[in-house]
């Protein structure tokens, strides 16, 4: 196993181009991405990832809670996030300086004894390729529908490479997927479709309106209920459209057997809309729910 970077310059991963020849990128190229107060943070580091099944090289990064520089001998969950330069990094994100600012949540959660510590994984979306790799299925008026192929690049090249270089627990029970939008989207399809990899799935915000609501389909056409732990939420403010059918997911999620407040947790958050700040607010209670102390 290689050893844990110990200084924020070195890299996190350092086999990044999977059955890849390429060379890797010059880091300090990178390090301009990374926000004001994570420079000298050895918790944190970002590099990029090449996949041999989608095209485009994306950015990962990889927050670890203290108790890993800690603790030498413990092992840790994962919880990987979709739109990962959304998630720390002021200076990264879709709106400057808007995140998620998940790695204090983490850390503040931690350190109150709300949450057990975890690995935060953020995997980059790629810009113009974020639609069609975020979609399970092809819309026959916006296209999309290689959410599959995400899925493999997920479970078939980065978290082999996380699981080999860190000290984590890599089961099913130990390692959630989460987004909001169309990450909210995905996660929940590839947590119903790999329930053996995914334990756990956080559904912010999501897009169940994507090619006629054919996430239904899927959640109704299962005739087992995976071992699968969900949070769901949607802001009030988000449109009476969106709030129905994360209210219709609720209720079929109810009928297969999920149990609020055991294995389901479902939160409409009053005049919250779609954006960054909404979810940063609520996602302290997604640690809470998915990854209890």
């Amino acid at each position: 196993m290689r050893p844990l970077p110990t200084t924020a310059s070195h890299p996190v991963l350092e086999a990044l181009e999977l059955g890849s020849s390429s060379a890797i990128p010059d880091e300090d190229v990178l390090r301009e991405h990374t926000a004001d107060d994570l420079d000298l943070n050895p918790r944190y580091s970002v590099r990029k990832f090449h996949s041999e099944i989608l095209p485009d090289d994306r950015v990962v990064s990889v927050y670890l809670p203290p108790q890993y520089l800690e603790q030498e001998e413990r092992r840790f969950p994962v919880f990987y996030l979709h739109d990962g330069q959304n998630l720390f990094d002021g200076r990264t994100s879709y709106i400057a300086g808007r995140t998620w600012n998940a790695h204090t949540a983490a850390d503040r959660l931690n350190a109150g004894g709300e949450i057990e510590p975890v690995i935060l994984v953020g995997v980059a979306n790629t810009g113009l390729r974020r639609m069609a790799e975020y979609t399970p299925t092809r819309d026959f008026k916006m296209g999309g529908g290689e959410g599959r192929s995400y899925g493999r690049l997920l479970i078939e090249e980065l978290k082999p490479l996380i699981d080999s270089s860190y000290r984590t627990l890599p089961e099913a029970g130990n390692t959630g997927l989460g987004g909001s939008s169309l990450g909210g989207l995905i996660s929940l399809y590839l947590g119903f479709t790999h329930p053996e990899v995914f334990g756990k799935v956080a559904v912010m915000s999501p897009s169940l309106w994507w090619d006629q609501r054919s996430i239904f389909n899927l959640v109704d056409q299962r005739h087992q209920k995976p071992e699968l732990r969900i949070w769901l939420d949607i802001g009030t403010a988000e449109g009476a459209r969106h709030v129905k059918d994360a209210d219709h997911l609720e209720r079929q999620l109810i009928k297969r057997g999920w149990k609020p407040g055991i294995d389901l947790a479902y939160m409409k958050a009053e005049g919250a809309v779609h954006d960054e700040n909404a979810w940063s607010e609520r996602f302290g209670d997604v640690l809470r729910f998915l990854y209890p102390a």
